[in-house]
């Protein structure tokens, strides 16, 4: 994921400042789910789906040049025990084929397709990040489609990022095994302790999607610099979201302000809203026992 980004990294500051789907397998986990393939407007999305069998799944939509492999196996697979999970790579990431999104429009109408190519009348979404973002827009344009909506770790349109920031300070770093330690985690003890073993946690699938590069890095930064800056000063998106919202935010977001999220529980007509103490953007991983009881409560309310 953000092994080859330091070397990009330079480029990336300069050019943005100026098969058939089958059933859930109950035994199955993150780390051994199979991969396969849907078609969907021209891309053949490869994702993993598994669980206990539900009739509305959780589709995971993931972060900043993330694969399938870079969600937490503790959260995925506990939220798992209780409902179908679907989680998928966007078109030109991981094994998807297709062409990187530089827009989260794009993105939304992709993940739509690849959501209605399974056959899918209904469903819950839970986004991390840029996946938040995302999530949104799909909650607005696609009401009869989108269920319920787990935000985490994201902000609003219109909320601001830091994303060339901390990513610089992130590989700045010499003495992390991970930027994601430093990204997605506080610099406390106890923090750190949590990102070092969700690392190991994430790492555990032999059969890994191909890594992010930077094709995948230089698009997905311009959707989430550009959403994120476009000026919603009245909430408009977020009032047309009337589907129940769960907001899970760390209290110290490095990525996207952690008040953001606060914002948006306030804007949002039907929404409820979980902090976690000394963590931050991977809240849900540094947390993943409470965070994945939290999610499975407010799917089955």
């Amino acid at each position: 994921m953000f092994r080859f980004l330091k070397n990009s990294l330079t480029f990336m500051v300069g050019f943005f400042i100026v098969s058939g789907d089958a059933a859930a397998q109950p035994q199955d986990s993150l780390i051994t789910a199979k991969n396969q393939a849907v078609e969907a407007n021209g891309v053949k999305f490869s994702y993993r789906k598994f669980g206990k069998e539900s009739t509305v799944p959780l589709v995971f939509l993931q972060h900043f040049t993330g694969t399938n492999d870079y969600w937490d196996p503790e959260f995925v697979d506990r939220v798992a025990k209780e409902r179908t999970v679907i989680l998928v790579d966007y078109p030109g990431v991981g094994r998807s084929t297709g062409k990187v999104a530089d827009n989260v429009g794009q993105l939304t109408q992709d993940t739509a397709a690849f959501i209605k190519a399974l056959g899918y009348k209904r469903v819950d979404v839970l986004g991390f990040s840029l996946g938040g973002f995302i999530a949104q827009e799909l909650a607005a344009a696609h009401p009869d489609l989108v269920g319920k909506v787990i935000l985490a770790g994201t902000s609003n349109k219109g909320g601001g990022d830091h994303l060339l920031q901390v990513l610089g300070e992130a590989f700045s770093k010499k003495d992390i095994p991970d930027p994601r330690v430093y990204l997605f985690f506080t610099p406390s003890q106890q923090s750190q302790s949590a990102g070092l073993e969700f690392v190991k946690r994430a790492a555990q699938r032999a059969d890994r999607d191909p890594e992010s590069g930077k094709e995948v890095a230089d698009s997905q930064a311009k959707a989430i610099i550009t959403w994120a800056n476009t000026p919603d000063p009245e909430n408009t998106l977020l009032k047309s979201i009337n589907q129940p919202v769960l907001v899970i935010q760390g209290s110290h977001d490095k990525m996207f302000d952690t008040e953001n999220s606060y914002k948006m529980s306030q804007a949002l007509p039907n929404a409820q809203l979980v902090l976690y103490p000394d963590s931050a953007h991977g809240s849900i991983f540094q947390y993943a026992k409470s965070a994945a009881t939290t999610v499975n409560r407010f799917l089955s309310e």
